[in-house]
């Protein structure tokens, strides 16, 4: 580095050149010429020019700046910018969250190697700071770079003018930015690592840019909405049409001008006299409207599609949004009148005039646009590995999650992941087990949608790269790191398929008349095995193909069980050749732990070539109802049952009784969850009415899931109950003793004798056989119901039955002396 003196005036004429440039074009060429002047060879020097620059360029502005650097850079989560010194990072993009990311992976000592397609910074668009954004900007220097940034109560900056000082930050601290280039795809590790280690690189455009030869470690996508970087599955949150104009018009900064009050956001329903003067005086209709004073006048408004068509701004009116805001059914003209209007009656026609300010295309900047669909990407970052090199992939910015602008979370939240996304790296850098790596950051991305300032850690000045620091309940191991193998891709299994054309038999063996309903079933279907999918992918010896074979080993379930409740399942002991293991352990957990009963035996579903769909959608569609939204460290017996408004699953052993609450039946509602979230497009009856009117051959063994164990008759899927193993009609499920219905939740079982009984008459099967009562034969139930005289419900006093009495009558009902409800 050395101390050799250098003419200091043009040294600082260099540096205030910098700092002034107001174009992304001349932040590059004031920043090539400073470093030139100070002997700084960009290609050459030390990763981190900052300290180089630093002692080279003693002046007194700059001295200011570089305190609030050092200050910065002394936190104690970046080690002194050796914690990421091994690391090469690649950001495709120099929007204000990319520039951000930059900024923070400087500071941790990595290279950083910014990717920008164009050359200017153009978006005039203001942007709304949180109180921790202001205040994190400024520890950047923000208001070295930008005097007005954030003057007095002013909490909004435009977008172009955060990219500018970001831009500055960055390449002080050694960013390589390229601008003019653009990422097309990534390029996998060649296959023959003997000769030569290659590590992961990219193509991009133009091809014989340098940067297509780097190999580097991490890459992060920070190109808005459009985001090429291939893996993220995204999310849609859809809504009302919403249609949102923006203009921005010129602000000379005169008196006239400065006087105008900024509107921070009205809405309709706060000033409704407002909203009904402008329709009537302009014919405008609007449901909100911001304005910002800024490098321009920035309005951004929500305009009603009727007030469009109406003005003429809109030409025809379409059902589907994109045909509606396409740009030939839009009359630009007509649209630079109305937002004009809506501008100049909001500040009370006190803007002396309105002209707009240019947009990168040269023309007018006003543009209308539908954020009636926002997306969010459904994971923040993900694995890639190929022939022993591993690459970290994730995003920030508007590529992760969607901002909805009336709230003006954009920033913000954008701040947030690229602060989140350094912590990742971090950890990546310091050899932290990639799934631990990824399980923190989707925990921390859970909290994003959410945080607010008034959520978050109070106070600002404490904020750091360390999340505790910023939000106030952090739970990393909200996620575990089973939840995200699928995460890790290795190039050796095929994606996730979003289609299953294996369901098609799903009611083939009911007969052909119900393959129409089978149209509508199938998108259940098909999002039931892609939740299965999800849910196993990476466990050894699973491999989910369908909802029918490929769970014939017990394996699969065993794994959907471990992925929630690994306490329950030690699955790398588990046997892949042990099926009838296998698939009895799962039974078994899963009806003592989560409450679902088997639909099948464990010999029916070995014996069968394939078992029954429909019995299999059904039963796998209960652990999809139950544990779909739950954390897997969060799911235990009560939390899952707590969702059924329930309590933990019955003891076996009857000597120990429930109060009434906890005798609701478990099972029987947990059947009924069941049956909205798999039957709601295919209509019971009609299920029902198909099977019965169907003519089996086949005779069903006693002990066959398809035969009632009570009974001996054919009980179809729809109407099957299980207790202890065995398979029954919802009204053949009676009390041994008294005959009364007994509920899933609250029954006694004699392994002896086979028999069940209500929790009254446990103790009572021991009786001679003079004192118990006959069990009533079906002929005799449906005589009772002809002939008793129903007025009123009451409830037996050992709570075992419902029952109906005549009014007036308390009598003894089936051996139990009954009251009215």
């Amino acid at each position: 580095m050395g101390d050799e003196p250098y003419p200091e005036c043009r040294a600082q004429e260099l540096f205030d050149e910098f700092v002034s440039a107001t174009t992304c074009r001349a932040v590059l060429r004031s920043f090539s010429q400073l470093c030139e002047h100070l002997q700084l060879d960009k290609s050459s020097a030390e990763r981190l020019l900052y300290q180089p620059i630093k002692h080279r360029l003693n002046y007194w502005r700059a001295n200011a700046l570089w305190a609030k650097l050092d200050r910065r850079a002394a936190q104690p989560e970046y080690l002194r910018a050796r914690v990421c010194s091994n690391t090469t990072c690649v950001i495709i993009g120099a929007g204000p969250c990319g520039l951000r990311t930059a900024v923070e992976l400087s500071f941790m000592g990595a290279r950083v190697v910014l990717l920008e397609k164009r050359d200017s910074f153009s978006r005039n668009n203001v942007l709304h700071l949180w109180p921790f954004t202001i205040h994190d900007l400024r520890g950047l220097g923000a208001k070295k770079f930008h005097g007005r940034f954030c003057a007095g109560s002013i909490d909004h900056i435009s977008i172009r003018q955060l990219q500018l000082v970001l831009l500055k930050v960055a390449l002080l601290l050694g960013v390589e930015v390229h601008v003019n280039v653009e990422f097309k795809n990534l390029v996998e590790p060649p296959e023959d690592q003997h000769r030569h280690k290659v590590g992961w690189r990219m193509k991009v455009s133009p091809t014989s840019h340098p940067v297509n030869q780097m190999e580097f470690d991490v890459i992060i996508g920070a190109d808005g909405r459009r985001n090429t970087l291939p893996g993220f599955r995204r999310k849609e949150f859809r809504g009302k049409l919403a249609i949102a104009i923006t203009a921005n018009f010129k602000n000379r900064n005169t008196t006239a001008e400065a006087k105008v009050e900024e509107i921070s956001g009205v809405a309709f329903i706060f000033n409704q006299r407002f909203f009904q003067e402008l329709r009537q005086e302009t014919g405008i209709d609007l449901e909100n409207i911001v304005y910002y004073k800024d490098d321009t006048h920035y309005f951004v408004m929500t305009a009603k599609k009727h007030s469009l068509l109406d003005k003429g701004v809109i030409l025809q009116d379409f059902a589907d949004t994109e045909q509606l805001l396409s740009q030939r059914n839009v009359d630009h003209d007509a649209l630079q009148v109305y937002a004009r209007e809506a501008a100049n009656f909001s500040t009370n026609h006190q803007l002396p005039s309105l002209d707009f300010a240019m947009n990168h295309y040269g023309q007018p900047d006003v543009a209308m646009f539908d954020f009636t669909c926002m997306y969010a990407s459904e994971n923040a970052a993900m694995i890639r590995q190929r022939h022993g090199h591993q690459l970290l992939v994730t995003l920030v910015g508007d590529s992760l999650l969607e901002p909805f602008w009336p709230m003006g979370t954009g920033v913000a939240r954008g701040f947030l992941a690229a602060l989140d996304s350094a912590w990742m790296i971090r950890s990546w850098s310091q050899g932290g087990a990639p799934l631990d790596v990824l399980a923190e950051r989707e925990s921390l991305y859970r909290l994003l949608p959410q945080t607010t300032p008034e959520n978050m850690q109070k106070n600002i000045g404490l904020f750091s790269l360390d999340p505790t620091t910023r939000y106030v309940n952090v739970t990393p191991a909200s996620i575990t790191p089973a939840q995200v193998r699928h995460l890790v891709d290795t190039g050796e299994e095929a994606g996730l398929s979003t289609h299953c054309g294996d369901i098609i038999r799903l009611f083939n063996f009911i007969c052909p008349l119900s393959r129409r309903s089978l149209t509508e079933y199938s998108p259940r279907t098909n999002q039931l095995l892609t939740w299965c999918q999800e849910q196993t992918c990476g466990y050894r010896g699973v491999a989910v193909k369908d909802l029918t074979t490929s769970w014939k080993s017990g394996l699969a379930l065993c794994a959907l069980i471990h992925r929630y409740r690994p306490d329950l399942i030690d699955f790398d002991a588990l046997d892949e050749s042990s099926a009838e293991e296998n698939t009895r352990l799962s039974f078994d957990v899963s009806e003592r732990e989560f409450g679902i009963s088997p639909l099948t035996t464990v010999e029916e579903m070995l014996c069968v070539g394939e078992p029954d769909s429909l019995s299999m959608v059904m039963y796998l569609s209960q652990f999809r109802q139950l544990l779909r939204d739950s954390p897997s460290a969060l799911v235990t017996p009560a939390s899952l049952l707590s969702r059924l408004g329930l309590s933990p699953s019955r003891k076996r052993n009857p000597k120990v009784f429930f109060d009434s609450k906890r005798r609701s039946s478990l099972r029987v509602m947990s059947r009924y969850v069941l049956l909205l979230s798999v039957c709601s497009s295919v209509c019971l009856s009609v299920c029902l009415s198909v099977c019965s009117s169907v003519c089996l051959s086949v005779q069903f063994a006693v002990g066959c899931s398809g035969v009632c164990f009570f009974c001996q008759k054919r009980v179809y899927v729809m109407e099957r109950l299980s207790a202890e193993g065995f398979f029954f009609h919802r009204s053949c499920f009676q009390c041994d003793f008294c005959s009364s219905s007994l509920r899933l939740a609250s029954y006694a079982f004699d392994q002896n004798e086979g028999t069940f009984y209500c929790l009254h008459h446990y103790d009572c099967r021991l009786s001679t056989a003079a004192a118990r009562r006959r069990r009533l034969t079906a002929s005799d139930r449906a005589t009772s119901h002809r002939t008793s005289t129903v007025s009123k419900q009451c409830v037996c006093y050992c709570q075992c039955v419902y029952v109906t009495v005549s009014v007036g009558e308390s009598r003894e009902v089936n051996g139990c002396w009954c009251k009215y409800v």
